[in-house]
């Protein structure tokens, strides 16, 4: 196990800056997520702690040594990819063994862990059959046993569930997340699935443009989105962001008006969870309009309703039913959440 730590990292490609002065600590044991959408710079930082991608400026310190210029067998590192990388000529058994074989480890040793890794990862009845015989879960779990078989000290994991199916997904997810509770090995897990950042993550680190914009506890960056980027991204559906103006105690918009604890200000976005929000035949609520769609979920039905200029989603009962284009009423709940951001700056307000 290992604390890994980017110091005033820099990365550039050319004169574009893909990395502007990053600094994180990665702790001991601990599961962190890099979240984002595709080009903000989480894949090229974990490159860079692999030793795959040099660094413009700055040091990177694995367990307090710095090791910009050691290559990638010598960090101590296992990484799996999205794409499986699995050898097809050789059987389970042999791909997991291969990095031991490479690294000199008695053939009774190896036979050993390769036996004890099958088994942690549910293996060992396939360990005799060739990639091309398996499913794309089973794959998956062949590229996590060969990576835990050499137990080092960092686990990089480079969306790793992204050619999975759904179900599988959610499957891999529990056996990523038992595995780090059993092995403890400090882990580094890149995605744009923010389902994954909140499931499996000790921490997460949101990115955009190469700047981690919040770096906290999934439950802390749901409840409290550091800005306008954080609220909007974290969460499934979305939170609701309306723009508007407060006066009087007031956060007004087009058929919305709640009351909010902040000063008069012009140029305000207010942020509500839609499950924070419930559908209610009072026409004086804090949200009117006309109901725009209706989606069951199964647990539950995503109401969205439009008027105008703003529009606003809650989750209701999952036998709720009315008439498209109807009027629709929405309200915060008791002691419903409610998030203030600034227009212009996208910063936190309240």
């Amino acid at each position: 196990m290992a604390e890994v730590r980017l110091v005033d990292i820099v990365k550039k490609y050319g004169a574009f800056l893909a990395v502007p002065e990053l600094n994180l600590t990665i702790h001991d044991g601990e599961f962190l997520v890099l979240l984002g959408p595709s080009g903000c710079g989480k894949t090229t930082t974990m490159r860079m702690i692999a030793g795959l991608e040099d660094i413009t400026s700055g040091d990177i310190l694995i367990k307090d040594e710095r090791v910009n210029n050691k290559p990638p067998k010598d960090r101590d590192i296992a990484m799996v990819f999205q794409n499986y990388g699995l050898y097809p000529h050789m059987t389970v058994r042999q791909n997991i063994e291969y990095p031991l074989k490479l690294r000199g480890v008695a053939k009774a040793d190896r036979k050993a862990r390769v036996q004890q890794t099958a088994e942690k990862v549910e293996l060992d009845a396939l360990l005799d059959r060739r990639p091309s015989e398996l499913s794309g879960g089973q794959r998956q779990r062949v590229a996590l046993a060969r990576s835990i078989v050499r137990t080092p000290s960092i686990f990089l994991m480079d969306e790793p569930l992204s050619n999975l199916d759904a179900k599988l997904r959610v499957t891999m997810r529990a056996e990523l997340k038992h595995l780090h509770h059993e092995l403890g090995v400090t882990t580094v897990y890149v995605t744009h699935d923010q389902m994954e950042a909140m499931t499996l993550a000790t921490r997460v680190a949101v990115m955009r443009k190469g700047r981690i914009v919040q770096l906290d506890t999934p439950k802390k960056i749901y409840a409290e989105p550091a800005d306008l980027f954080v609220a909007g991204f974290i969460g499934s559906p979305s939170m609701n962001l309306i723009d508007g103006a407060v006066k009087d105690g007031l956060f007004r918009a087009e058929g919305v008006e709640i009351p909010v604890d902040l000063g008069d200000r012009d140029g305000v976005v207010l942020g509500i969870r839609p499950e924070e929000l419930e559908i209610t035949a009072d026409t004086s609520a804090a949200i009117g309009g006309k109901l725009y769609a209706l989606e069951l979920t199964g647990e539950s039905t995503l109401v969205t309703l439009r008027n105008g200029l703003s529009s606003a989603c809650a989750r209701g009962h999952a036998d709720f039913d009315a008439e498209i284009n109807s009027p629709c009423f929405l309200a915060p709940k008791q002691g419903a959440r409610i998030h203030l951001f600034d227009r212009s700056s996208g910063e936190r307000l309240g």
